[in-house]
């Protein structure tokens, strides 16, 4: 069998991680698949690893804006899986056009699909981009002959939009880089941090709406000012309103930048340093379809402060501390209930590594092209009832 991979929406970010990190553990040869062929931009390509089964196929289209990768989609794809002979394409980006079948495609953003994160943008062009990434992809999912969602959350909100699908549907985490793996540490008393020494939260993620940075901020300049030996780095790219309403609360609660960082990106092969150096993971996102931020505190071996909301319990299970993240008082009583209790900083860190072994990427490769000749295997059947 031959497979094609439309990589035209990838383009950074976890996305190109998950694709990069899935043919590197991939063994498509023990699941029929003879050769994969990409089609994307030369960016990403290059992040790709060469392989025997493995064609690399670049799009000049695809290193442009997005109308050409809407019009090269929609016009030029189903012709080139066509003419290579492909037996399947997938999707991963999430959003497909054409006609070429059998077809199989991933849901990865969940903005689209929840109202009350959505309207966080006002009125903006990320609003009205949204809304119709609700439309274009609710009608890829619903023509897919299969859909892979990454956690059970994602599954039951999206169908609720979209109604029933009509292919298969199966759910496959991501995976984790190995070199986040970092046993649990031993947990220091209270006593040992101090002012000039303090206990260190770290919160990896873009500043955005839907990220709540400024309430973590907040929580932590409160525990300092009650005499709590605390200090927060704050990690990630940003977008312009939500920065700018971070800065003005650092402002506010830490004009002299003693207790609060914020450092802005660090490159991603170099993120698991800032892991080794924390004394404990914050996630205060709202939002969240798979957060692989998430499995990277838990596979730093670090105790995690988490936001109650969207898949986060489902992946964190009983492993950390839950707040509502639109609730300052909410996040300063986790973090507060994390500083307090060594044992409990051991305990939830000890079971958040164990949970973190099942979110492997050979798993997730073996799943994945597990479920994709599935698919390629029912379609021929119904071909030939």
């Amino acid at each position: 069998m031959r497979l094609g991979i439309d990589a035209s929406n990838l383009r950074g970010g976890g996305g190109v991680t998950h694709l990069v990190e899935l043919l590197r553990a991939a063994d498509p040869l023990a699941h029929g698949f003879s050769q994969i062929i990409i089609w994307s931009g030369q960016a990403t390509l290059m992040q790709v690893e060469e392989r025997s089964w493995l064609v690399k196929d670049h799009q000049p289209l695809l290193d442009r804006s997005l109308p050409y990768r809407a019009f090269w989609q929609r016009f030029k794809l189903s012709k080139l899986a066509q003419r290579a002979a492909c037996d399947l394409l997938y999707v991963p980006g999430g959003s497909s056009a054409g006609d070429f079948r059998p077809m199989v495609t991933m849901s990865r953003n969940m903005l689209p699909y929840e109202w009350r994160e959505m309207i966080r943008y006002g009125l903006s062009w990320l609003t009205v981009k949204y809304w119709l990434l609700r439309l274009t992809q609710s009608s890829g999912l619903r023509r897919a002959d299969g859909v892979i969602f990454l956690t059970r959350y994602a599954q039951e909100a999206v169908t609720r939009v979209t109604g029933l699908l009509r292919g298969q549907a199966t759910i496959v985490p991501h995976g984790i880089d190995n070199r986040f793996v970092c046993a649990p540490r031993s947990q220091r008393m209270l006593e040992d941090y101090s002012a000039d020494n303090p206990f260190r939260f770290l919160y990896v993620s873009i500043v955005d709406v839907y990220k709540h940075q400024w309430n973590v901020a907040e929580a932590v300049a409160r525990l300092r000012a009650k005499g709590f030996p605390v200090a927060l780095d704050l990690i990630g790219p940003a977008y312009g309103p939500a920065l700018e309403r971070l800065r003005k609360v650092l402002q506010r609660v830490d004009p002299d930048h003693a207790i609060i960082r914020y450092l802005g990106v660090v490159p991603y092969q170099e993120l698991h340093h800032m892991y080794g150096v924390a004394d404990a993971c914050v996630f205060a996102s709202s939002c969240e379809n798979m957060p692989n931020i998430l499995l990277e505190g838990m596979a730093s071996g670090l105790p995690i402060a988490c936001s109650d909301r969207g898949p986060m319990p489902e992946v964190l299970g009983d492993a950390g501390v839950y707040f509502d993240p639109e609730n300052v008082e909410s996040v300063e009583q986790a973090l507060k209930k994390l500083i307090m209790s060594p044992r409990l900083r051991s305990e939830k860190a000890q079971a958040a590594f164990e949970v973190i072994r099942c979110y492997s990427w050979p798993r997730c490769a073996e799943e994945t092209f597990g479920f994709l000749a599935k698919v390629v295997g029912i379609s021929r059947r119904e071909a030939s009832a």
